[in-house]
C-alpha cells in the first residue's frame, strides 16, 4: 500500500486551510447550517421571524422578541451515520425594561476520532497500525449580540441588531485558526407582516491559520509530495439575507415565511447564478394552534445536478433539500423537532434534529 495515499485523509482536512490571503466561496461553511429545530424544520427561512435566542444566529434584531425573561435555547445533531456532531446553545437575556437584549449563541461542529495515518507504513514498507493516532477536526464559533427596540408601537415595532463573532478552527495538533467578523439586522412587524434583513460577515471575516508539524511530520509530508504550510489568511465575503412572511389566523395561526441569500463572491449554483452575484432561496411555513402545537415544513437548497440514470451526463434537473417538524409548548419549556435532509430529495441523508427552548421564570420575591 503506497504510503501517498494513506495521507490523503490527512490532506484533505489541511485544504480548507491552505490558502493565502483570499476570498473562498465555502468559507466557514459550518455558520450556515443553521441553528434550533424550529428554523431547520422551515428550510431556514428565519430571517423575518426569528424571536427568541436563536434571533442571535438568523438575525440579532429578532432577539428583542425575548421579554421579561431570559430565554435559552439548545440543539444536537448528528449527521452521516453519527460521525459528524453539531451543537449549538444560545441564551438570550432582556434588559433596559425590554428596550434591548443582549445575547451568547456557541456553535460548535466536529469530526472526532480521526485516524492519523502518516505513520502507518513503516520505513522499510512494512504496515504497523500501532502507529495509527487519532483526533478531533472542530470547528467553533461564538456570537456575542446586541439588539435594540428602534420603534416599538401596538402596530408596528422596529428592531435593531449585531453580532461580533469569534470563529476558532483546530485541526489535531497540527493546524488552528482564529478568525473575527460581524453581523448586522434589521426587523420590522406589523399587526401580521414581517421583514427581515441581515448582512452577514459584512466587515469580511477573516481566519488566520498557523500550522505545527514535528520533523517527522514534515518529513513524510515531504516525501509524499505534499506542500507543509506555515501560515495563511482565509476571507469570507460579506453576504446578505432578506426575508419576509406574514400570519394568518387567529387560533389557528399560519405564518409562512420566505428569504433570499444574496451572495457576492462569484458563480454559485444556486436558483439565481451569475457573476458576481447569486442569490439561494429558502422557503417555510409553520401551523401553530393555540400557540402549544406546531407543525412546519420548508424547502431549500436549490441546485441544479445531473439526472439519476443519464449515463452520458448531459441532462440536468433541479434538485432541492426538504424539511418538516413539529414543536409543542407547555408553559415556559418548548421541544421542536426537525426531519431534514443534507443533500436533496433523492439522496437518503437525513437526519433527526431535536432542540429545547426554556424561558427562564424569575422567581417572584415574597
Amino acid at each position: 500500500m503506497r504510503r501517498s495515499t494513506k495521507t490523503f485523509l490527512f490532506t484533505v482536512l489541511l485544504l480548507p486551510a491552505i490558502c493565502f490571503s483570499q476570498f473562498r466561496k465555502y468559507s466557514n461553511e459550518f455558520l450556515n447550517i443553521g441553528a434550533g429545530a424550529r428554523g431547520l424544520a422551515m428550510g431556514s427561512a428565519q430571517v423575518a421571524t426569528a424571536s427568541d435566542a436563536t434571533a442571535g444566529y438568523w438575525n440579532p434584531a429578532g432577539l428583542t422578541g425575548v421579554k421579561d425573561n431570559p430565554n435559552l435555547n439548545l440543539m444536537h445533531a448528528e449527521y452521516f451515520a453519527g460521525i459528524a456532531k453539531y451543537d449549538y446553545a444560545a441564551l438570550a437575556i432582556p434588559v433596559a425594561d425590554n428596550k434591548r437584549t443582549i445575547g451568547l449563541s456557541v456553535l460548535r461542529f466536529a469530526v472526532d476520532d480521526i485516524p492519523n495515518t502518516l505513520f502507518l507504513v513503516e520505513p522499510d514498507g512494512s504496515i504497523n497500525y500501532n502507529n495509527i493516532k487519532t483526533f478531533s477536526s472542530a470547528d467553533w464559533a461564538f456570537l456575542f449580540s446586541f439588539a435594540q427596540n428602534i420603534k416599538a408601537t401596538e402596530t408596528k415595532s422596529i428592531s435593531f441588531g449585531a453580532n461580533a463573532k469569534v470563529i476558532y478552527r483546530k485541526v489535531g495538533s497540527f493546524a488552528a485558526a482564529w478568525g473575527f467578523g460581524v453581523d448586522a439586522g434589521l426587523q420590522i412587524h406589523g399587526k401580521k407582516g414581517h421583514f427581515g434583513i441581515v448582512a452577514r460577515d459584512v466587515t469580511t471575516t477573516f481566519n488566520a491559520w498557523s500550522f505545527k508539524f514535528t520533523e517527522q511530520e514534515k518529513e513524510v509530508l515531504y516525501l509524499t509530495n505534499n506542500d507543509i504550510p506555515v501560515k495563511s489568511t482565509e476571507l469570507t465575503a460579506p453576504r446578505i439575507s432578506v426575508g419576509g412572511g406574514y400570519t394568518f389566523g387567529k387560533n389557528v395561526k399560519v405564518t409562512p415565511e420566505a428569504s433570499l441569500d444574496i451572495t457576492f463572491d462569484g458563480k454559485r449554483n444556486t436558483v439565481i447564478s451569475s457573476n458576481p452575484i447569486s442569490i439561494d432561496p429558502h422557503v417555510g411555513v409553520e401551523v401553530g394552534i393555540k400557540d402549544v402545537f406546531f407543525i412546519r415544513g420548508g424547502v431549500t437548497n436549490f441546485q441544479k445536478a445531473l439526472a439519476d440514470g443519464d449515463t452520458l451526463n448531459q441532462k440536468k434537473v433541479w434538485i432541492y433539500q426538504p424539511s418538516a417538524g413539529a414543536g409543542f409548548k407547555i408553559k415556559n419549556v418548548m421541544v421542536d423537532y426537525a426531519y431534514t435532509n443534507l443533500a436533496n430529495q433523492n439522496n437518503p441523508l437525513y437526519t433527526h434534529i431535536v432542540s429545547l427552548r426554556v424561558n427562564l421564570v424569575k422567581k417572584e420575591k415574597n
